[in-house]
């Protein structure tokens, strides 16, 4: 499995129309043959700030979801939203030996 962080710092007059167009992209997220999960977390911490969580089955359906529609759609409108540049890490998550 993969495992992405995607933090997002969004503008904080821009937050609800953020919080609104996000949900269609994680509806049509969790709903992809390769997708284990896709959850959008807030800061406890820091206000505005966003963290996409993703976990993904392969590689395959990364790039699946990367050329959807969906993604592709917000991806496109992103900035209107953001103050700062997408944050994104990528985790492989092969369970560690003991």
């Amino acid at each position: 499995m993969i495992i992405i962080h995607a933090i997002l710092h969004v503008d904080p007059k821009k937050q609800q129309a953020f919080i609104e167009d996000i949900h269609p992209l994680i509806a049509a997220s969790r709903a992809e043959s390769g997708n284990v999960s896709y959850d959008l977390m807030k800061d406890t911490e820091k206000e505005n700030v966003y963290t996409m969580v993703e976990v993904w089955k392969d590689a395959e359906a990364i790039e699946i979801h990367n050329v959807s529609e969906h993604f592709t759609s917000f991806v496109g409108k992103a900035s209107e939203y953001l103050t700062a540049p997408l944050d994104g890490k990528v985790y492989d998550a092969r369970e560690m030996e003991r």
